[in-house]
Formats: structure tokens, C-alpha cells, sequence
């Protein structure tokens, strides 16, 4: 079969201002325009909040039916219910489904805004691509059976350039076993479990200590107002900060309560640091046999776990397990790339495969 001719794709950007976060850069890279070439890519950007409503409440939907052959691709925001009217033309990607699933963990704006608009996307939309199975599965949940849920996994760069460390530093008994978290300070990271976890171990006289890097963004925590001595709060940090305190560390610590995929636990994998997180599926999805699982909600249990881990010897094997974890990662994520191009290019059995979707239950 002929490849079809090049696309007009639209690439909604609207939301993108200022710092890029995680999911802002995983929408960067995976839809950049020399990556989808030859197609005619053009990026929809706003130049202020008022605007960015605006164009996706009222412009988008009207350039789209303005355009009828053109595809429109929203990456890191929920499209405005509207965009309803495009169809299998609008492809929606899609990095968890926590705008409704968990509103307790939402910011005022979340709830105002973007939670509609997500659960809007999802109910009536006809194309989304996923980040893991997990999200996919999540998904199945909300959207129509007969909706396209393909996976696009995302590839995983070494973005603080860890891939030349040793691995994980040293772990001497008696010394403080240093554990590493990342990620803006908000409820469903759930911060006040890796503080508990790390408190665990000082309290069974094993030393401990937590670096916390991550600007502090909405919600109450209480841990803030008065830090125990063995947190650090870094705030955020530079890729050669980044680069430097993980060097010192012993492993990442995730106790969050929910994820679609969990970046910074595959970037630090670049640099060999072993990876504790929560028992549950996306984080088994994501790290495989190399992850080390607990549960934060037993922060005695938890403790235990990681003390036995930096004692056994594992963490000297960790460098070789964490990078060969992410390069199947970034393994699957070249292959649901070679199927998305070849979707855009017209191959009507790109998504035929059992392994490139997620289906109904």
C-alpha cells in the first residue's frame, strides 16, 4: 500500500508558558515537528492565560472545522468540549487520568478548568494515545468502547546528564543512607509517607537522610512548617545540581499516590540509581524487575525493605539492572513511535496489533 500524502497537523501548545514541567517536555519531544516530518506541522501557541481559554474553548474548534482535512493533536492539555465536532481527527495524548480520579489531590484551577475539560475530552473523544498500558487501562474506564487507545510511550532522555556516573554512591552501615525524591511539592506525591519512611529508619538508629528537590506547589503540608533535620528541601535545581546530589545518593524514593507514567524515575535510571516506589501497577509497568517495591502507608515495612536493599549487596548491582530497564523502556517507546508515524502516514493496520492498543474490557 502507497503512503498517503502528507498531513496538515495542528500541535496544541496553548498552555505552554514560562518553565517547562515533565509532561510539558515528554509533549515537546515526542511531537516535534523534524520528528513528524514530512508532514506540515504547526504549532498553535497563546500568549497569555485569557488567550490560551479562548483559543482552545472557541479558536481551535473553528480552525479545525475551518480545516477539514487536518489533524489536530492536544498533548498536554485536554481540548475544550467543542473540538468534539472534529472527531477521529482529534487526538488527544494522554499522561494519567487523575484530573478525575482523584479531585481530592486538585488545585482550584484544576477543578475549575481542567478537570471538565478532561472528563469532556474523554467522554466523547474517538483517538487517544497513552503513556503506559496502565494510563490506557485507566482510560478504558471513562472513554466510548469503540474509541482508539493507542500506546505512545514516551522515550526517556537523559535529561541531567547521569549517564556517566558509577551508579548509586557507596552504602557504608553507619553512614546516612541518603534517599532522593523528585517532584513538586502537591498531595498526590505524597511527601508526608517518604518523610515517614525516612524517620522510620532514624527512629531503628539506622541514619538517614531525605533530599527533596521540587518547587512546592499547591496544598497544605504540614511538614513544611517545621522540617525535620534529616529533610532537605532544594527547591529546584539546576541539571548540574540535579547531576551532583545524585551522585551522593543511594536510590530514588517515589511514595506517590498515583502516576500515568512517573518520569524522573526512568531519568535517574540513566545514572544507575535504583528505584523505590509504590506497589501498584503503573510503577510495576514502568520499572519492571528492576524496581523496588513497597508500601509507603507502612513506613516501618517500607524502611525495613530499603535498609535490607542497601545491605545486601543489590545496590552495588543496581547501575547494570536500572539502565538495562531503561533501555527496554525507550526499546517499546521507538516501536510506538514507528506504529504513530506509520498511522499518520495512512497505514490503516498500524493499530491492528494487540500490543499497540489498549482494548475494552
Amino acid at each position: 500500500m502507497s503512503a498517503a500524502a502528507p498531513r496538515r497537523i495542528y500541535i496544541d501548545q496553548t498552555n505552554i508558558r514560562g518553565p517547562v514541567t515533565g509532561i510539558e517536555r515528554v509533549a515537546l519531544d515526542l511531537f516535534a515537528p523534524e520528528r513528524l516530518a514530512p508532514h506540515d506541522v504547526r504549532l498553535l501557541r497563546s500568549p497569555s492565560l485569557a488567550r490560551m481559554i479562548l483559543d482552545q474553548q472557541l479558536g481551535l474548534p473553528a480552525r479545525g472545522l475551518a480545516d477539514p482535512s487536518a489533524l489536530f493533536l492536544f498533548p498536554g492539555f485536554p481540548p475544550a468540549p467543542l473540538t468534539a465536532v472534529l472527531g477521529p481527527r482529534c487526538m488527544t495524548y494522554v499522561h494519567d487520568t487523575f484530573l478525575v480520579t482523584r479531585p481530592q489531590d486538585l488545585n482550584w484551577r484544576a477543578r475549575a478548568y481542567m478537570a471538565p475539560s478532561f472528563a469532556l475530552a474523554a467522554r466523547f473523544g474517538r483517538s487517544f494515545l497513552v503513556n503506559s498500558r496502565t494510563t490506557g487501562e485507566d482510560l478504558r474506564r471513562l472513554c466510548r468502547r469503540d474509541a482508539l487507545v493507542a500506546l505512545l510511550r514516551p522515550a526517556v532522555r537523559d535529561v541531567f546528564g547521569l549517564g556517566d556516573l558509577a551508579g548509586p554512591a557507596a552504602y557504608r552501615p553507619g553512614e546516612p543512607l541518603r534517599l532522593l525524591a523528585i517532584g513538586t511539592i502537591e498531595p498526590r506525591k505524597n511527601y508526608p509517607s517518604a518523610v515517614a519512611i525516612t524517620a522510620a529508619l532514624n527512629a531503628a538508629g539506622i541514619p538517614a537522610e531525605l533530599h527533596l528537590v521540587g518547587r512546592v506547589g499547591w496544598g497544605r503540608h504540614t511538614f513544611l512548617d517545621a522540617p525535620p533535620s534529616f529533610l532537605t528541601l532544594h527547591g529546584y535545581l539546576d541539571d548540574t545540581g540535579l547531576r551532583s546530589l545524585a551522585g551522593r545518593c543511594h536510590l530514588l524514593l517515589s511514595t506517590a499516590k498515583a502516576e500515568g507514567l512517573g518520569l524522573p524515575l526512568l531519568e535517574v535510571q540513566h545514572g544507575g540509581l535504583p528505584v523505590a516506589a509504590p506497589a501498584a501497577a503503573v510503577f510495576s509497568e514502568v520499572l519492571g524487575s528492576s524496581g523496588l517495591f513497597i508500601r509507603p502507608d507502612e513506613p516501618e515495612d517500607a524502611a525495613q525493605t530499603l535498609l535490607d536493599f542497601a545491605s545486601s549487596g543489590r545496590l552495588a548491582r543496581a547501575a547494570v539492572t536500572s539502565r538495562d530497564n531503561v533501555a527496554r523502556w525507550n526499546g517499546l517507546a521507538s516501536r510506538d513511535f514507528m506504529r504513530f508515524r506509520a498511522f499518520l502516514s495512512g497505514d490503516v493496520a498500524a493499530y491492528a496489533e494487540p500490543e499497540a492498543v489498549v482494548l475494552p474490557a
